[in-house]
């Protein structure tokens, strides 16, 4: 196999990956799940309503 053949192959994968995240993300905001992000250390949370926050809306039961 050639050098361009596996990188041909290593951004195939990576974009198969990219866009099941994205979907999968989506899904969990439509059924009203937050995502979870974490920059540096620090939590942040993606409300079903685009909101970006730093509470745990886990904790609080929602």
């Amino acid at each position: 196999m050639s050098r361009l053949s596996k990188i041909d192959i290593s951004d195939t994968i990576q974009k198969i990956g990219n866009d099941v995240v994205r979907e999968a993300q989506s899904k969990s905001l439509e059924n009203g799940i937050p995502n979870v992000y974490s920059k540096n250390g620090v939590l942040y949370f993606q409300l079903p309503d685009g909101t970006i926050t730093m509470d745990n809306p886990f904790e609080k039961g929602s």
